[in-house]
């Protein structure tokens, strides 16, 4: 985002990612601490899954970029990291995240080291 961007906010209770043919792509920022991953680890993998069938194929939407922001302790406690690592090199410029600990006391993996940042 930029200054004077529009974003919408969703926090907390039901929410879910589901577009439909023929709706405008989007960019997404997706913002979780700890435990709050669970539900958008969800929609990420369903971002993935939008990316691999381009438009014409699968649902036929054509899905924008995805930032996830993530943040908890220390690096022992971010859940999923070697998955969303993963999406991260396999859809490179359309996923990516910055892990942020809090806490950190031990040396942080180099594969991590490049997206953590903090303590």
């Amino acid at each position: 985002c930029t200054l004077g961007s529009e974003v919408a906010l969703r926090v907390g209770g039901d929410f879910f990612f589901d577009p439909q043919p023929g709706d405008s792509p989007v960019k997404l920022v997706l913002i979780a601490g700890g435990v709050g991953i669970n539900p958008l680890f969800s929609i990420l993998l369903h971002i993935a899954d939008l990316h691999q069938y381009p438009e014409g194929k699968g649902n036929g939407y054509k899905m924008g970029t995805v930032k996830l922001y993530y943040s908890a302790k220390d690096t022992s406690e971010l859940l999923f990291k070697k998955n969303i690592l993963g999406l991260m090199n396999a859809f490179p410029g359309k996923i990516t995240c910055r892990f942020h600990v809090t806490r950190q006391s031990s040396q942080i993996c180099e594969e991590l080291q490049p997206h953590v940042t903090g303590k």
